[in-house]
């Protein structure tokens, strides 16, 4: 698309969002409820989009895009007027007499910027949230994944009027120039190297962002876990996406004794979720593309595969696999995989486990095995990192009663439910003053009773 094109359909949103139409909260549930209404007349061409780009079975595609993003919207639609609502708070005795409140406003023209790997979901969730929170919306999601990209733009078109919601394809041009413009917010998902070329385009605007990163997230595994069920639970989080998740397990760092188990029933698990050959299951999906398939067959050493390990580059997969043993400085712990393989780490104590990941940078998640209440409150309380579960992995993302969010070099800010609502709204301060009383405390000259009424007051 031409630079000018963008920065007309820019333009055009700037203009509808100061008509005043999006403040209206039925304007913003008819936009909810016709986007929920088209989705699920295209669950169907959702899936067929998923399975070329990404070779997600049926199955999966819906429990982790189609279906997350409709639970969002009803969510939203239930509590949208709540959300909505001015908030009342306490009003000091030194404004009698007034009633303070804060007022949730819409920024403007957002920007949303999608990644590739969870295309429906990370696209249209954050819509959600920002159109219930009345703004306008440029969409641009990852030209890596062109099938679904090319659907959601029939959506969107379908749904909105372009001055009110507009979706961009094309690839890094487009993403220059879209950054080049004066948005009122924007969102962005994607890799840190990306994340911090957003971050600086925003800055020459001051323009306020959200950036959904990722990292190496740790999944520990004390000595008191239940190996058996801890495996399953890893096998599934970690190859979900053929490791294409931002909050997969990125390795595990299991108690020393509970290693040989561990390995085995990970590998067992595999086994009985993927089958015997992984690379003829019809529902184990595909790396994206060819770059980021060789990237992660450099990180397969052989002498550090336990299982695993195979790949096909006519069909860009790679078997699940898991390396043992591995340190903290091979090549596989030098970067986020996002891919199915899964390095194995011990350490001695967990204490020695919770300094070793404090030492490293902020993950988007952290997941813990353990049977002991001590132990879980010890690494949530100790480990700095953007959410993630006790026994078990992935799922604190799906629910919108919870911000997701991200923590230092994983993210800032948070989406999903009231989250979501005021991620893309601005709260407006303000107190309201009575007419028929005016106290003179506060106006010169001063006076000793003054000052003993303002210390009265402020104290």
């Amino acid at each position: 698309m031409q630079a000018r094109e963008i920065r007309s359909i820019i333009e055009r949103q700037r203009e509808f969002f100061l008509t005043g139409a999006t403040l209206e909260l039925s304007f913003r549930q008819k936009a909810l409820a016709r986007l929920k209404a088209c989705i699920k007349r295209h669950e169907k061409d959702i899936e067929e989009a998923l399975s070329a780009d990404l070779g997600k079975s049926g199955f999966e595609g819906y429990m982790c895009e189609t279906g997350l993003t409709l639970s969002e919207i009803t969510y939203m639609q239930k509590h949208l007027k709540r959300f909505a609502a001015e908030n009342t708070v306490h009003t000091p005795l030194a404004q009698f007499h007034a009633r303070s409140f804060q007022k949730p406003s819409p920024y403007g023209v957002v920007l949303i910027m999608s990644p590739w790997n969870y295309p429906v979901l990370l696209t249209l969730e954050p819509l959600v949230d920002a159109i219930a929170a009345g703004n306008t919306v440029v969409l641009k999601p990852s030209a890596y994944s062109p099938h679904t990209s090319a659907l959601l733009q029939k959506i969107v078109r379908a749904c909105f009027p372009p001055a009110h919601v507009a979706l961009i394809t094309g690839g890094r041009a487009e993403n220059n120039c879209l950054l080049g413009q004066r948005f009122d917010y924007i969102f962005f998902t994607g890799s840190q190297s990306v994340g911090k070329e957003v971050m600086q385009k925003a800055s020459a605007h001051l323009t306020p962002v959200t950036l959904e990163l990722g990292g190496k997230s740790p999944c520990i595994v004390d000595k008191s876990a239940n190996i058996r069920l801890a495996a399953r639970r890893i096998v599934f989080g970690k190859y979900l996406n053929c490791g294409q998740t931002c909050v997969a397990p990125d390795y595990v760092y299991c108690h020393e004794s509970a290693k040989a188990d561990l390995l085995w029933e990970i590998k067992k698990q595999i086994r009985r979720q993927y089958g015997e050959h992984p690379l003829r299951n019809p529902d184990y999906g595909k790396i994206i593309n060819e770059k980021h398939f060789k990237r992660l067959c450099r990180l397969i050493e052989p002498a550090r595969v336990f299982c695993g390990g195979s790949s096909n580059p006519a069909t860009m997969q790679i078997e699940p696999t898991v390396l043992e043993p591995v340190t903290f400085d091979d090549a596989c712990m030098q970067e986020e995989i996002f891919g199915p393989i899964l390095p194995v780490l011990t350490f001695s104590s967990l204490d020695e486990a919770i300094r070793k990941i404090q030492s490293l940078p902020h993950p988007l998640a952290l997941y813990l095995f353990t049977t002991q209440k001590s132990a879980a409150q010890r690494v949530l309380s100790s480990c700095s990192f953007g959410g993630g579960c006790v026994n078990d992995v992935v799922i604190h993302l799906a629910t919108s009663e919870m911000g997701f969010g991200g923590f230092g070099e994983s993210g800032m800010g948070s989406y999903h439910g009231k989250s979501g609502f005021d991620t893309f709204s601005h709260y407006k301060s303000i107190v309201d003053k009575r007419n028929w009383i005016d106290l003179p405390i506060r106006y010169q000259p001063g006076s000793r009773m003054k000052k003993k009424l303002v210390h009265l007051f402020l104290r």
